[in-house]
Order: C-alpha cells, then sequence, then structure tokens
C-alpha cells in the first residue's frame, strides 16, 4: 500500500512538473494580426480669429485707400495630393466694398494672388499636395470706391477650405 502511495505521489507530482515546464516553455515566439489604416488628413487653421480692416483716408481726386492687414498666417496639413485652399465669404460685401485675399503658398503649390472673395469659393491656393507647413502668410484688402457711400462697421466670416482640385 505504501508503494502505491508513492508511486500516486510520485505520479502526481511528475504530473504537475510537466505541466509547469509546458507553460513554462510554451514558446520565445508569438504572432499577432495588426489591422491598420491612414486615413485621409486634411487639417487648416489660421492664427488669429479676426483681422480688422478700415477704409479711413483717400487723396483728394482719387478713390479712397485700401486698407491692408498681413498679421494673420495659416497652418496646413495634408496626405492627400491634388489638394486646394478655398475662401468664401459668409456673405456678400455691400455694394463698392470688396474684400480680397492673398494666401502664400506652401511648398509646391500655387497662390492664386489677390482674389476678391464672395459667397463663391475663390480657388486661393492649388496644387497642394502631401506636406504639413505653418506661418504661411495671409493678406488682406479691403478697397471701397466714393460711390459706396459711408459703411458702418460690419463682420463677415472667410471660410478657408481644402478640397480636391
Amino acid at each position: 500500500m505504501i508503494n502505491k502511495t508513492k508511486f500516486l505521489a510520485v505520479a502526481i507530482l511528475s504530473a504537475g512538473i510537466l505541466s509547469l515546464s509546458q507553460n513554462a516553455f510554451a514558446g520565445n515566439t508569438a504572432e499577432q494580426v495588426v489591422t491598420y489604416e491612414v486615413q485621409a488628413i486634411n487639417e487648416l487653421s489660421v492664427s488669429a480669429g479676426t483681422a480688422t480692416l478700415t477704409v479711413n483716408s483717400a487723396t483728394a481726386g482719387s478713390a479712397p485707400n485700401v486698407a491692408t492687414d498681413t498679421t494673420t498666417s495659416y497652418a496646413i496639413t495634408t496626405n492627400e495630393t491634388n489638394r486646394k485652399i478655398t475662401g468664401a465669404l459668409s456673405a456678400n460685401m455691400p455694394t463698392g466694398v470688396v474684400l480680397s485675399a492673398t494666401l502664400a503658398a506652401p511648398t509646391g503649390a500655387t497662390s492664386g494672388g489677390k482674389l476678391a472673395l464672395s459667397t463663391t469659393a475663390a480657388d486661393l491656393v492649388t496644387g497642394v499636395a502631401t506636406l504639413n507647413e505653418s506661418g504661411k502668410g495671409i493678406s488682406y484688402e479691403l478697397s471701397a470706391t466714393s460711390a459706396a457711400g459711408v459703411v458702418p462697421s460690419a463682420t463677415k466670416t472667410v471660410t478657408l477650405t481644402i478640397t480636391a482640385g
């Protein structure tokens, strides 16, 4: 009986050791499937929420002087090609008053130059592709004819958008 008990004890102890050694030596490598994706990224920001332009002088016999603001800039990140930056106003300007914008082009792109803004999107920068840049200049220009008369202070929202193009 003692032999059976010893045999049983040795068998249980051996089984336990073997099961521990299997876990301890399960393998020195493991594999895992990783699913990944990089989605389209098109981000645009401006350095300030406001720009102020006031037409308040003229040379006698000439149209009112143009007001300019070059204090703001923009930053852009895109991982797509064939992009452009458009600009549009929230509402059209009053008759005889024109708000124009010029955006400095990031590397490899082309600025549209000074373009009058309206509710119809204007192509301010074209040929934008896979880049991230900041500190790109924005210049706003406000011009008015004498026929515009006195125009009280008002605001328009300029919306800059990265789009296909």
